[in-house]
């Protein structure tokens, strides 16, 4: 077998690997796939059935004329009958194809956004922080939710004009041997330009994944709400204009270019075709001059050849758009076929019904995939049960760092995260995760009610629960929903409707209710009352030593006058901790704490001028 014959076979194969993309589509509407491959074979049939009545048409007219037969009118009457009703049946099995098609597409699109967000939801978090990952969902998201249903659409098309090829086919071998072959000229220059093209694109687009996710960026700075003000402050736009245009006018320069060269290679394929046909109307036209058909075996063949030349041209384009899906739909696979690296236990253990010992980090040592240093450098620390333990130091230390470790969202490197003394990885991760509530700096701002903004802290919860108004109560957040328009009931953000859109404190307040509303028995705040006024923060955080009397509590700030509200404190730096204990030992330790809040202090009190520091770096 040649190289060039076995890349033929190849591309063919390729285009055969129907299994996984038919399996989704079965899964996504298996009524509606029935009822699609029952119009295939109908549709199949049809065409020649039009033919071979149209032959006796022709036939008896030609006979009636001939012959002076003029009672052959209703025979011929009654074929034309037959024809239109065949004409009919097949519009209407188009049109109900149609709709099948339409409801098979919208389904199968729904259910791969389904897998989609499934896998989104399962995928590590580390993988978020990987410019590669966003490339991979990029691709997955701009070809998965369509091209499954492309599959079947291209399989029916070559599963119907095969039917219907195959018995052209027969029809024109009793015509003469050399009809069929001639068919078949046609075929490898177009799947070869189709296969090619497709190759060339899917190169492209990987290559190009990364451009197109840079120019989805810029639009987005340039349309959403969250960039508007700096924007127009900095006079960005047309900065941000230029180098958008620069980028889609590269993507689209490199697009054309690539169609321009398809385009020229079906223009040179047709070229085979033309001479098919040439030929084989020539050889119809001959024997039936010869007498050895008659008019309407002419009409007949002449009809065969040129439907028949265009169902290959189908089934062979079928085929390549078969292996280009199949191609595309490969993103589907890397992006499905991410591995994890929080693996869950083959016999995940029992959550312990009362937390007694608390969460911990023993020995901790951590390192983000993408950085070659270790952030975390050999860290303990511990959060018992009724306690507000306090996290402090400057930014990059790694606070943020040991919250995501105590959600579980990433493993240590070294070390263990524990759980009354237990590894958390020997919990399942789901469940683990519903004993700890965080609200990160950057919390989220559903564009949702006020309600749901705060039920989302306990999605088993029923909504309409007291827990909803007593979270909010505990944040602060009730006196902000109570004099909206419709309460509880209020649509927050301006993306939809009505919606009133808060400020930066009040979201902050409302985040804060969720995490409340939450029955988990860690609870992390990381820098939680960072755009409150001084009197809402000590509110809140008289609230949260409530809260910490049934469960333990990490709050993570920048702010002392809070801090030294906390049962213990650590002070990290660096990824280490440095100091840990009691507002008032660390005061005494006279460390890095000390030193930190005096400052701070001094600052609020306008006295930061009169402070300055010792050469040993103490305050003097």
């Amino acid at each position: 077998m040649t190289r060039r014959s076995a890349s033929f076979l190849q591309r063919v194969s390729v285009s055969m690997r129907l299994r996984r993309p038919l399996g989704l589509v079965w899964q996504s509407a298996p009524g509606w796939t029935v009822l699609s491959v029952s119009l295939v074979l109908v549709q199949a049939v049809l065409p020649l059935a039009a033919l071979y009545v149209m032959k006796l048409i022709v036939d008896a007219v030609a006979t009636g004329l001939t012959g002076g037969v003029p009672a052959s009118f209703g025979s011929v009457l009654w074929l034309v009958g037959l024809a239109v009703s065949i004409g009919l049946a097949s519009a209407a099995a188009r049109s109900l194809a149609s709709l099948a098609t339409e409801a098979q597409s919208q389904a199968v699109t729904d259910h791969m956004f389904g897998v989609l967000h499934r896998k989104s939801i399962d995928v590590d978090l580390a993988y978020y922080e990987d410019p590669r990952y966003h490339d991979t969902l990029h691709r997955a998201q701009l070809e998965a939710p369509y091209r499954p249903q492309k599959i079947l659409g291209s399989l029916t098309q070559v599963v119907q004009s095969a039917a219907t090829l195959g018995g052209l086919i027969a029809l024109l071998a009793t015509a003469h041997w050399v009809l069929p072959l001639l068919l078949l000229v046609v075929v490898i220059p177009a799947y070869g330009v189709r296969v090619r093209h497709s190759d060339r694109r899917y190169d492209w687009q990987r290559r190009r994944a990364e451009t197109q996710r840079r120019s989805l960026y810029l639009d987005r700075l340039l349309v959403h709400e969250d960039h508007a003000k700096e924007v127009r402050i900095f006079g960005l736009g047309p900065e941000l204009i230029r180098r958008f245009g620069e980028l889609r006018d590269r993507l689209r320069f490199e697009s054309l270019r690539l169609e321009a060269v398809r385009t020229r290679g079906d223009v040179l394929s047709q070229v085979p075709a033309a001479v098919a046909a040439f030929a084989s109307y020539a050889l119809i036209v001959y024997r039936t001059l010869s007498g050895a058909m008659t008019v309407g075996d002419l009409v007949m063949y002449l009809g065969a050849v040129q439907r028949g030349l265009s169902l290959v041209q189908t089934v062979f384009g079928g085929l390549g758009s078969l292996y280009e899906n199949n191609l595309f739909l490969s993103t589907l696979d890397d992006f499905l076929e991410l591995d994890e690296a929080l693996e869950e236990p083959d016999s995940p253990r029992p959550l312990p019904k009362t937390v007694e010992q608390g969460f911990a980090l023993e020995g901790v040592r951590f390192r983000y995939p993408t950085r070659d240093d270790d952030l975390l450098n050999g860290v303990d620390l511990h959060v018992g049960p009724g306690e507000m333990v306090a996290l402090i130091g400057v930014n990059g230390s790694g606070k943020t760092t040991i919250a995501k470790l105590l959600c579980r969202l990433y493993d240590p490197s070294e070390g263990r995260v524990l759980l009354d003394g237990n590894d958390v990885r020997g919990f399942g991760k789901a469940d683990y995760r519903s004993e700890v509530a965080a609200i990160f700096q950057d919390f989220v701002r559903y564009q949702m009610s006020a309600r749901d903004n705060i039920a989302f802290g306990d999605v088993s919860m029923d909504s309409s629960s007291d827990r909803v108004d007593d979270a909010s109560r505990r944040s602060s957040a009730h006196s902000v929903i109570e004099r909206l328009p419709d309460g509880y009931e209020t649509t927050l953000g301006n993306w939809f409707g009505d919606g009133v859109e808060l400020s930066t404190g009040e979201w902050q307040k409302v985040a804060l209710a969720r995490a409340f509303a939450s029955p988990a028995r860690l609870l992390i705040l990381d820098e939680p009352t960072s755009a409150l006024d001084a009197e809402s923060e000590i509110e809140v955080f008289e609230k949260v030593r409530q809260i910490a009397r049934d469960r333990a509590v990490l709050a993570i700030s920048h702010r002392f006058s809070t801090v030294r509200m906390a049962d213990r404190i650590y002070v990290l730096d660096a990824g280490r901790i440095l100091e840990s204990g009691t507002h008032e030992e660390l005061m005494a330790l006279g460390g890095r704490y000390a030193r930190l809040f005096r400052l701070q202090a001094a600052t609020f009190a306008g006295g930061s001028a009169a402070i300055r520091e010792s050469p040993s770096g103490g305050v003097s």
